[in-house]
């Protein structure tokens, strides 16, 4: 029978390993040898000078401080790296922020100042008709600058998804939730895919998609080039806000890519002309062209109300 045995040591590391241990106890060799030398000459040596003896005790007392100090210092090394991974962590906690009452209007105002990238996915796109996509093209047509802006709503043509965000709305809304049925839905994302063509016709520099959703959100996001914004459809709940640089606005960026990449994107680009004054036979048109006609049902008077929620939609925040 064979008995292993492990192979011994090499002595070359067992000498680095011994030099390695004296450096880093150097203060401590230091303060034994002081001793054991003035302590063996005080006893061997009568005419050994006290003051010789005094001098030696204070040295080997800061030898033993200087160590003291530094085995605190190391000490206080391991304890910062043990919590850097707690202080990030609670620094990526503090990186979201609530936003109440005008606030958000406010951090909306600010988003929209500079950017040239807007993000948006909700439910119809009130808030985005009314204030966001009017304010962000009045400001790309002032600094003379291009803006992209991508837009991703639920689906009018999809019977499901508009009764269960009406559904939804009726369940969880405020003030106006019992005003939402499936054809208000329609009504709504018709409005913003007709607003979305209006202003890509006034302004050469806007690049606009918008996708339509069969799921109906339960959130509202507004991402720009500084920061992403959640809000929900109750006014009196808190918002969210994420500054640009944080890692979850980051998530967010490549989950609203993903959304998108699921829902269904028209082509503005096959859009028809509207007039400063849209009639209903144009916006028939746009719809057909885009491949979203208009059910059998919808009058003269539906395409007219789709109109005036495009160019005209009310600031659901000043209700």
């Amino acid at each position: 029978m064979v008995v292993s045995r492990s192979a011994p040591q090499p002595s070359g590391r067992r000498l680095e390993e011994s030099i390695a241990w004296a450096v880093r106890n150097a203060d401590g060799l230091v303060a034994i040898a002081v001793a054991l030398t003035v302590g063996l000459l005080d006893i061997t040596d009568k005419d050994f000078d006290d003051d010789i003896v005094t001098g030696s005790i204070l040295l080997v007392l800061a030898a033993l401080v200087y160590g003291s100090l530094t085995e605190r210092r190391r000490r206080m090394a391991d304890i910062r790296a043990a919590t850097a991974g707690t202080g990030r962590a609670i620094e990526d906690l503090a990186m979201v922020r609530t936003l109440t009452g005008p606030e958000v209007g406010q951090a909306h105002e600010r988003a929209r100042r500079s950017t040239s990238r807007w993000v948006f996915k909700g439910g119809t796109g009130t808030y985005l008709r009314a204030v966001t996509l009017p304010e962000c093209v009045l400001e790309a047509q002032r600094q003379r600058r291009s803006l992209s802006m991508k837009i991703d709503i639920v689906d009018p043509a999809d019977d499901k998804v508009c009764e269960a965000y009406a559904r939804f709305r009726r369940t969880f809304g405020h003030g106006d939730g019992d005003g939402w049925t499936p054809e208000r839905t329609r009504k709504e994302s018709y409005a913003t895919v007709v607003a979305a063509s209006w202003h890509r016709q006034r302004l050469d520099t806007l690049e606009i998609d918008v996708h339509l959703s069969s799921v109906a959100p339960a959130l509202r996001f507004d991402l720009s080039d500084t920061c992403l914004i959640i809000t929900q459809d109750d006014p009196r709940r808190v918002s969210l806000f994420v500054e640009r640089g944080r890692p979850l606005y980051d998530y967010y960026v490549t989950e609203l890519h993903q959304s998108r990449e699921q829902a269904v994107k028209l082509d503005l680009r096959e859009a028809t002309p509207l007039s400063e004054e849209p009639t209903v036979d144009e916006v028939r048109r746009l719809l057909d062209r885009l491949g979203l006609a208009l059910p059998a049902g919808f009058t003269d008077r539906d395409v007219a109300d789709v109109i005036d929620k495009a160019l005209r939609a009310e600031d659901p925040y000043r209700r």
